[in-house]
């Protein structure tokens, strides 16, 4: 197995994609792709199939099924590289460097972006690394699909988060959005580090950004809905709050009990780890009536 997207992007040839596709293209229609369809799709011979699909089966990106018929699905290594072939062909990637960041839904590495100037990241969004049973409950944007796979939960959620960016982007502290395709999202890097590991000189300060910044989002009518100390970086000049593929709007049923919930968790963290006591419907009445 390649150890890394880099050297497995840079060992993938014109053709092994063009057999990545295929398969994924036919699994909106199978469980598991017969090695027939692959065939057809690609215009490939048999022989050359069978040759292209051993070397994927040996670096772990296709996976096969030998039941009923002979067939294959592909998951996150391959889905990865087929977002990341998509987003350097239109020059939004330039180069790919470390992994930046891993976390249950996602992983992040550092990019350069043909785009902007400014340092950029790409993060691959990871639904299916948890029970798709807690997906469903935890993602309202899915959990009328009943028959949603990993690959495309994981599409849903980068979409969602791409659009809130764009609707944020410039009048509230977010990543700048730069492009995205499949599951990937090509964004601009955070500046500062994680307020959850942060030690702050001036708290009072580091919470008011804080707050203007869900009230500036509320005003766009959009409610992050999983805000806490994890997803908010703090850098001189301010913070960037990011993670947004869980958002409501302001009109949302839910909405108010929402937003007092991410308040909520700002604040307690305040309070622990600053000893800073706020008045949570004050802040509430402000952010939605102010």
């Amino acid at each position: 197995m390649l150890e890394s997207i880099p050297d497995i992007f840079l060992n993938t040839t014109n053709r092994e994609f063009r057999v990545l596709l295929a398969i994924e293209n036919s699994m909106k229609f199978y469980e598991w792709v017969p090695k027939e369809d692959i065939a057809d799709f690609t215009g490939y011979d048999k022989k050359e199939v069978d040759f292209l699909l051993s070397r994927l089966a040996a670096n772990k990106l296709v996976q096969r099924n030998t039941g009923a018929y002979e067939g294959y699905r592909i998951y996150f290594e391959a889905y990865d590289l087929l977002a990341l072939n998509a987003l350097v062909s239109r020059g939004s990637v330039n180069a790919i460097g470390e992994i930046i960041g891993v976390g249950k839904e996602s992983k992040v590495y550092e990019v350069t972006s043909g785009i902007t100037s400014r340092h950029a990241i790409i993060k691959f969004h990871r639904e299916g690394m948890m029970s798709f049973k807690k997906v469903r409950i935890k993602r309202e944007y899915i959990e009328e699909r009943r028959h949603l796979s990993w690959l495309y939960a994981s599409r849903l959620a980068a979409k969602r988060e791409f659009d809130a960016l764009k609707l944020l982007y410039p009048q509230v502290s977010v990543p700048e959005p730069i492009d995205h395709n499949r599951h990937a999202i090509v964004m601009s890097a955070l500046k500062g580090q994680q307020l959850a590991h942060a030690r702050v000189d001036e708290p009072e300060w580091y919470l008011d950004e804080i707050l203007k910044q869900v009230k500036k989002a509320y005003q766009l009518g959009i409610i992050h809905a999983d805000l806490s100390e994890y997803n908010v970086f703090v850098n001189p000049e301010g913070c960037e709050i990011f993670d947004w593929p869980q958002y409501v709007t302001a009109t949302h049923t839910n909405s108010k009990e929402l937003l007092y919930r991410d308040i909520e968790n700002i604040l307690t963290f305040f309070r622990r780890k600053y000893r800073i006591k706020r008045d949570i419907q004050g802040i509430i009445n402000n952010i939605i009536y102010a």
